[in-house]
């Protein structure tokens, strides 16, 4: 049950104005006292890099916020006339993480546990923050400590993770503008190349038959994980095109299969216990 449901915009950077969390937080119950800090879900949606989809926004909050999630959507700096250079997604998310951190008291949230699902590009920003939080000039610019900005574990859905050979080149076009045909920028964003023992846990899924967004996107970030002994659990599903957010006919996606991926991602963050989010190892 959700008791007084609260929604409201939260700006996050003076000087960024369309970047902004939408925030869903539920009241608390004299009948539910163990409810009263809830674990946090950062949503992310995708569109390239050049707009954010809808159909992977409210859809997404509303499903983790009956599961027991205060939920947030970063609505983050993307389209024509908009400086979206990386790493400017990134410190955009940073700091919609610590915004979450700074105010767990008044958002009713534990701290520790803050996770980050993210959509194709957002996807691939929801990756970026559990691989490249450790930023000496984004915690500097945002006056936090190393390790505020690193999620719990992060949900990858159909994400844009590489700038190589399976590369969604929309998406990493948008973030790298002039430099986006050169080798050494291309790898910068290439997460798989970045991965190590400090990446956050990650749940992630895919269909074989995405056309947008190669399945080996996700399998290339499955085996750097793998590699660097970090916690995931993955779901290929056999068919389905490309942005099917929660899998349901009211978002346009009635794949009953993939649907399923929400109730997975639910029972394994319940399995995942904060890895140091302050100073990790």
């Amino acid at each position: 049950m959700i008791t007084d449901t609260k929604s409201f915009q939260i700006p996050l950077l003076a000087d960024r104005p369309l970047a902004y969390l939408i925030a869903y937080v539920a009241g608390k119950s004299a009948e539910m006292p163990h409810n009263e800090k809830r674990k946090a879900m950062l949503i992310i949606p995708g569109g390239a890099y050049w707009m954010q989809s809808d159909a992977e926004a409210d859809p997404v909050a509303h499903t983790f916020l009956a599961a027991g999630y205060n939920t947030f959507i970063l609505r983050y700096s993307v389209g024509r006339g908009v400086d979206s250079r990386w790493p400017w997604p990134l410190v955009e998310a940073s700091a919609a993480v610590k915004y979450i951190r700074d105010h767990a008291d008044e958002l009713c949230i534990d701290p520790d546990y803050v996770f980050v699902s993210g959509f194709s590009a957002g996807g691939h920003l929801a990756a970026a923050l559990g691989t490249l939080w450790d930023n000496d000039e984004i915690e500097q610019m945002l006056g936090m400590e190393k390790g505020y900005n690193r999620p719990t574990g992060t949900i990858l859905s159909y994400p844009v993770i590489s700038g190589l050979t399976y590369a969604h080149r929309g998406s990493i076009n948008n973030i790298l503008r002039a430099d986006r045909d050169d080798e050494e920028a291309r790898r910068s964003v290439s997460l798989e190349l970045h991965v190590t023992e400090k990446t956050a846990p990650a749940f992630l899924w895919a269909t074989r038959t995405d056309e947008a967004v190669p399945v080996q996107n996700t399998l290339l970030y499955a085996k750097a994980l793998a590699d660097a002994g970090v916690p995931f659990e993955m779901h290929i599903y056999p068919r389905g095109p490309h942005a099917l957010s929660i899998g349901k006919a009211y978002v346009g996606c009635p794949y009953p299969e993939v649907a399923a991926w929400t109730a997975d991602a639910i029972r394994w963050m319940e399995s995942i216990r904060p890895n140091a989010t302050k100073n990790p190892v």
